[in-house]
């Protein structure tokens, strides 16, 4: 059987949606998992850089998300430790003014169900609105993500680490007193480097 991965990296079920697109790009589905890597991270979707690298967050917003989880790119990277899966798996391209569209609902519709049951992660950061939606039914990001003792250890909700999300940084400042050093301990934890707390 084909594994789940590779029947992803070979959808092409959006192919005349992007066309359509201000940007008229192929689809090239980015499937960064393998079965038991301990830690998911749940995006929105491949950004034009990753589109081209083929490779998750490789871009500013993935610098920031690396250093808000206090782990190099060798970890990061790394598919027994990390799983990437957005919320669609194909940078989407961008709309007539150059915004980035929204995932496409069918790349959830088709494949998230069997990528959840396929992994089993014990951490699973959720990046953003549409992956907040999807696994807790949150409809907004800052009251999710303030409420973020209530998932803990098993999920941490986070803003998109976009730099667009700067002033959402200075004006929550709490975020980086309070919830970084928590996000950093459980995944050095998942990753062996450091023991669990009592009671974890």
């Amino acid at each position: 059987m084909i594994p789940l991965a590779e029947q992803i990296s070979a959808c092409r079920l959006c192919k005349n949606r992007f066309a359509a697109t201000a940007t008229r790009h192929a689809p090239r589905p980015v499937a960064w998992f393998r079965p038991g890597a301990p830690i998911l991270i749940v995006g929105q979707a491949p950004g034009a850089r990753v589109h081209e690298s083929g490779r998750p967050f490789t871009d500013r917003s993935g610098d920031r998300l690396r250093d808000w989880m206090g782990i190099g790119a060798s970890q990061f990277y790394d598919r027994d430790r990390i799983a990437v899966v957005p919320m669609a798996f194909c940078f989407p391209g961008y709309d007539a003014k150059g915004s980035d569209l929204p995932p496409p609902p069918i790349c959830a519709a088709t494949w998230r169900t069997s990528v959840m049951q396929l992994l089993q992660p014990r951490l699973t950061l959720l990046v953003g609105g549409h992956a907040m939606r999807w696994h807790l039914g949150a409809r907004n990001v800052t009251d999710t993500v303030q409420d973020w003792r209530s998932h803990v250890p098993r999920v941490f909700p986070l803003p998109h680490p976009s730099w667009r999300n700067t002033g959402w940084l200075r004006r929550n400042p709490w975020f980086e007193t309070e919830l970084l050093p928590e996000l950093r301990r459980s995944v050095a934890v998942q990753l062996g480097a450091a023991p669990p707390l009592a009671g974890s």
